[in-house]
């Protein structure tokens, strides 16, 4: 499994978490696509986009690998701002590769792609 060093671990000062620390002995989690609700908690949302500003920062609009990023995290990004790479797409796999869809991610989370410009 792929570590993605300099990736924050959680969001600071909650439970909410960003990566794993260790490989699944059982198998990855598998990565399903959540809806998001209007009426999430605040705190929720606040998780959703410090994790998207992460992953910009991190990677930009360029592919990555799932890695050691969290399956639940990923999850309530993935199939809007967070899209597989290819066809080939393995949910239960650490090295499944993903980008960011930039106009998703402007729709849903305007403020945090404006802060990134044109790097991301």
């Amino acid at each position: 499994m792929l570590k993605h060093r300099g990736f924050p671990g959680r969001l600071p000062g909650t439970d909410f978490q960003f990566t794993i620390r260790r490989a699944n002995p059982a198998g990855p989690t598998r990565l399903i696509a959540r809806v998001r609700h209007a009426d999430r908690r605040p705190a929720d949302r606040r998780a959703d986009a410090a994790f998207l500003e992460a992953l910009l920062a991190a990677f930009g609009t360029e592919p990555f690998a799932r890695g050691n990023l969290d399956a639940g995290r990923l999850s309530w990004l993935l199939g809007r701002e967070v899209v597989p790479v290819d066809d080939s797409f393995d949910p239960e796999d650490y090295g499944a590769r993903l980008r960011i869809d930039l106009d998703a991610a402007r729709a849903s989370f305007p403020e945090i792609v404006a802060q990134h410009g044109k790097s991301a």
